[in-house]
């Protein structure tokens, strides 16, 4: 199947008003299946008039929007290859991506993002024009192509190329940002991306009558590819207006699913933390004994009766609330992107609100595993089973290969990059360490690159160690340091949130964050809780040094990737002389 094949199946099984929905001035603006397939096919007549042809690239730079889905539906069925770009994308990467694909028209959300590729587009000779979805001053309309569209219907000419267009054809180039290098572009085909569509059918507890609350950006595959799921399942897809109101946008809309990474429910959880500080007396206590007793919460089938009938009270009296600020309908949150902490996964699971942890790369178009609803279709600490169709096994040096139909077409205008991921029997190979956990669940230890060695010659593992280190109540970000040192140290940006409730408690004037990395009972609190995680590790692991920084890596000042992993050597270097105190260089 085409995915544009999806929309018109949506049209045709669940035909509805409220397919997709955008917030705007206050009010919710829907679009029925209808109005999706009008204006997508109207786009595509556009597209047609001004001369595209099959496989010309177009780039899609904006927010989550139904004219984010116009454009890429419209793209399609006109035969030409969509490029998604991140909104947050430096100038310098831009440009190489729309010098590399050789972009011919982008559209953009508004002025902002306009004035980005304008200025990134001075030396890209193949552009040719920028459409805004908003209303731009001397900015081409979105709504003008449409309208071109309108007037130049060619119904014959468009059934021949959707006709010619073949699920093993081209359909995306994603071009993943990673943590060094130029980026590089994944070539995804309709199949590709269907693939994961189809195993993943039956795995969430959603139907045509279901809600999904959407704000994971849709130019990376993850959320772009639950948005097609959402749609081949009939599901109406809600778009948060950003991610400060998705606490009011998930009480309005009451959505029975929602697609996150683990930083978004760590935050939740924060937020959560900090109110049941905020209790006294019993109401204080039962709070955190519900807590407590999340966080000794196993799979289904291994908690006890007694247990049971103290998790049922801790349902009504406490977890019930914190559903209710969820919307009270969530049956599941999808999570992707970097590793869940598995307490944080407990106490969600303890609360009836299950986190689907999944496991995948956009090379893999992408999930690979994910935990289910299924009985014992799920294991806290690791990312599920494997989907159907899809092989895993674990090479001899640990590292995950993969093989199926989700696997890219390979890399854009870059044979010798494919050559190094994907070998010749067909195995992709991640570039992730694992094991395959009691036969059946996938279970990721470490990134095969991040992997580090000590001057002793030990090898650490930073994110395995990082997450256990996150679980330290008073640590937000995390990252271990020591290649080619005698020990392992690590950079430790505090949950400054926490620091300011634990001054305010105490009746204290919070200093700033320049001074609170410098207070000797907080640096004492979090050295505490860091000795803690080191009795769970090898002697070699052990964190015998920390350094404190007072503000949180950040996507904008090119700390973290768009996915939120660390970029390490940019870190690294930012912070020379913290290696140099840490080690008396």
């Amino acid at each position: 199947m085409r995915l544009f094949d999806i929309l018109y199946k949506y049209d045709k099984k669940f035909p509805k008003a409220d397919c997709l929905v955008k917030k705007e001035e206050g009010k919710w603006i829907p679009f029925s299946t209808k109005e999706f397939i009008d204006h997508s096919e109207n786009l595509a007549y556009g597209l047609i008039s001004l001369g595209i042809q099959r496989e010309d690239k177009i780039a899609i730079m904006a927010n989550n929007r139904p004219e984010w889905n116009f454009a890429d539906m419209g793209i399609q069925m006109s035969g030409a290859v969509s490029i998604p770009v991140y909104p947050t994308i430096s100038e310098t990467d831009l440009k190489f991506i729309l010098n590399d694909a050789q972009v011919k028209y982008v559209f953009v959300s508004g002025a902002e993002l306009f004035k980005k590729v304008k200025g990134a587009a001075t030396d890209v000779s193949s552009l040719k024009e920028v459409y805004a979805f908003d209303n731009v001053a001397d900015v081409k309309n979105f709504n003008e192509l449409i309208e071109l569209g309108k007037k130049n219907k060619d119904v014959s000419k468009l059934a021949a190329i959707k006709d010619s267009i073949k699920e093993n054809d081209l359909v995306t180039i994603l071009y993943t940002s990673g943590t060094t290098g130029t980026p590089k572009g994944v070539m995804l085909s309709h199949r590709n991306i269907f693939s994961n569509v189809y195993a993943a059918r039956e795995l969430a507890p959603v139907d045509h009558t279901s809600r999904a609350l959407s704000f994971l950006p849709l130019n990376h595959i993850y959320e772009r590819m639950l948005v097609y799921f959402y749609m081949n399942l009939g599901v109406s897809i809600y778009y948060a207006e950003s991610l400060d109101t998705i606490g009011d946008n998930l009480r309005e809309i009451k959505p029975q699913i929602f697609t996150c990474v683990p930083r978004l429910l760590e935050k939740v959880y924060d937020r959560i933390i900090s109110k049941g500080n905020e209790q006294t007396g019993i109401k204080r206590i039962l709070f955190f004994w519900a807590v407590s007793l999340g966080e000794k919460y196993q799979e289904a089938g291994k908690n006890g009766l007694g247990y049971l009938l103290q998790l049922w009270i801790a349902n009504k009296l406490i977890f019930s609330k914190w559903r209710e600020a969820l919307g009270g309908n969530v049956r599941a949150a999808v999570s992707g992107g970097a590793a869940l902490n598995p307490k944080l996964a407990r106490i969600f699971w303890s609360a009836q609100i299950p986190v689907l942890e999944g496991y995948g790369l956009t090379e893999t178009s992408p999930v690979i595993a994910v935990n289910t609803l299924r009985p014992k279709g799920m294991k806290f600490g690791t990312v599920g089973e494997v989907l159907e169709d899809i092989q895993v096994k674990i090479g001899e040096d640990g590292e995950i290969l993969c093989k199926g139909p989700n696997i890219m077409l390979g890399y854009y205008k870059r044979p010798d990059a494919t050559a190094e991921v994907i070998d010749k029997d067909g195995w992709f190979h991640t570039g992730d360490i694992g094991i395959i956990d009691e036969g059946r669940y996938l279970k990721i230890t470490d990134r095969k690159k991040e992997i580090f060695k000590t001057s002793g010659g030990k090898y650490i593992a930073p994110q395995m160690i990082e997450n256990k280190l996150k679980e330290v109540s008073l640590i937000e970000q995390v990252m271990v340091v020591g290649e080619n040192q005698k020990f392992a140290s690590a950079f430790v940006v505090p949950s400054f949130i926490k620091l300011k409730a634990m001054y305010e408690k105490e009746g204290k004037v919070y200093p700033g964050n320049e001074e609170v990395i410098k207070d000797q009972d907080i640096i004492k609190k979090i050295k505490e809780g860091v000795e803690v995680v080191n009795k769970s590790l090898a002697h070699y692991e052990t964190i015998k040094k920390i350094e404190l920084l007072p503000r949180e890596w950040s996507i904008e000042r090119g700390e973290l990737t768009p996915k939120l992993s660390l970029k390490r050597k940019i870190i690294l270097e930012a912070n020379k002389s913290l290696i140099g105190k840490i080690y008396n260089e």
